[in-house]
């Protein structure tokens, strides 16, 4: 259901001559008595002679009711109706029912319609000139626009009838007395007098406010013409202390420039500063690397003069033995034993001692060796194998050249000799 369906219904139901007034609120909610009002109505307009039975009280006599309404309007005006949206009787109701009032209005139209033109034919018989119309054309549409308007506010008016008929009817029946209409015309006047009174009171109090209004304008303007000369005389006349003034902002002024060059040198000695000490930083730390360096030097060549001393003092422990006969030093051959490197290094910087025995000679021998310590962690590996290289050398030299020595006692004196001039 929309709008102008209903509105188009209820419409030309008034132009047909329905005898009760319809609302658009009417089929909001399911009416059927309304509905089968409606549908009598229209079915006596068609055929005024047609018996169709009202009565709607039960749900079977409903159904009987709308079936009679369908078959008629079916068989005699060709008009096709829903039975399920009848019987729902709502708006897709008015959608049906409006399919038997639009025949009906159309027919009433074209009965006018026929009318007007056989009188118009009578009265006048000239053709029409739109042009010549243009200004009526306006009024008539201005027309209807209030048409439409003054159409909205009679059905708002309308729509209260119901309430205003029963208060209208109990006002006509109250017989009127002379008395109290004398009484509410003299209210009504006094009233009125009263407000009259109120508006010329208002009137003179604006009268009175303007005239005001008109000194305080007035008033205000000299203040303000009083104060522009004021302005003038104080701008044209110049402070007492103004020299004063001036002369203390230049002194400040030189103030700051004097504070900003000393500042902006400051930031420069500071920078001069600092890339001073870092120099001397560098200089300091270049410095302690060269000494570094030259004590490693000076460690190495320690090192290496040791070494060299301790080859020599192992080449002057090498003394030719006397010369015997062939058994002798084979007899005197002690076995040679296996260095072992755990019993060469006993320690760092330690006096090892070696003593090479044979068979059964008391030989001994006493060699030294003496070594320097070093604090570096690197070099104390190729320290250690270089000295048990030069000591396992020892070892082998020994028992070559005791296998020449003819007796025991040849070389004691010898011995304890080297040995006292290695102390």
């Amino acid at each position: 259901m929309s709008f102008r369906d209903l509105r188009n219904f209820t419409e030309m139901m008034r132009a047909l001559g329905y005898p009760r007034l319809i609302s658009m609120e009417n089929f909001r909610t399911p009416n059927f008595t309304l509905v089968a009002e409606i549908l009598v109505w229209l079915v006596k307009r068609y055929e005024p002679q047609m018996d169709i039975p009202t009565d709607v009280d039960t749900e079977s006599d409903r159904i009987f009711f709308i079936k009679a309404v369908a078959q008629f309007m079916a068989t005699k005006a060709h008009i096709k109706l829903n039975t399920k949206r009848l019987y729902q009787a709502d708006g897709y109701a008015v959608k049906e029912m409006l399919k038997i009032t639009s025949v009906l209005y159309s027919a009433m139209k074209t009965k006018q319609m026929a009318l007007g033109d056989q009188i118009e034919e009578d009265n006048s018989k000239f053709k029409f000139d739109l042009g010549s119309r243009i200004s009526d054309l306006k009024a008539a549409r201005q027309l209807a626009s209030e048409v439409t308007s003054k159409g909205a506010s009679l059905y708002d008016l309308l729509g209260k009838e119901v309430e205003l008929r029963e208060m209208r009817t109990a006002a006509i029946a109250r017989p009127l007395e002379i008395n109290e209409t004398e009484k509410a015309l003299r209210a009504a006047i006094k009233e009125v007098l009263e407000s009259v009174e109120k508006t010329k009171d208002m009137l003179s109090n604006v009268v009175s406010d303007e005239t005001s209004l008109d000194a305080k304008i007035e008033k205000k303007k000299q203040e303000l013409e009083r104060n522009r000369k004021r302005l003038q005389a104080l701008q044209s006349v110049r402070p007492a202390f103004m020299d004063e003034y001036e002369k203390i902002e230049e002194d400040l002024q030189k103030q700051y420039d004097t504070y900003v060059e000393k500042f902006r040198n400051l930031c420069f000695l500071e920078s001069q500063l600092d890339e001073y000490h870092r120099l001397e930083q560098e200089r300091f730390e270049e410095a302690e690397n060269t000494m570094r360096m030259m004590q490693h030097k000076l460690r190495e060549e320690e090192r290496d003069q040791m070494k060299s001393s301790l080859k020599d003092e192992d080449s002057d422990m090498d003394v030719p033995e006397d010369e015997g006969s062939d058994s002798d030093m084979e007899e005197n051959r002690p076995s040679k034993p296996r260095p072992t490197r755990n019993g060469i290094m006993a320690g760092r910087g330690a006096r090892f001692i070696g003593n090479m025995q044979g068979g059964d000679s008391d030989e001994t021998e006493d060699s030294e060796i003496d070594v320097d310590e070093d604090d570096e962690e690197d070099e104390e590996g190729e320290e250690e194998e270089e000295e048990s290289k030069d000591l396992e050398d020892d070892s082998l030299e020994g028992p070559m050249s005791r296998g020449t020595r003819p007796s025991r006692g040849g070389l004691g004196p010898p011995l304890l000799e080297e040995s006292d001039n290695d102390f």
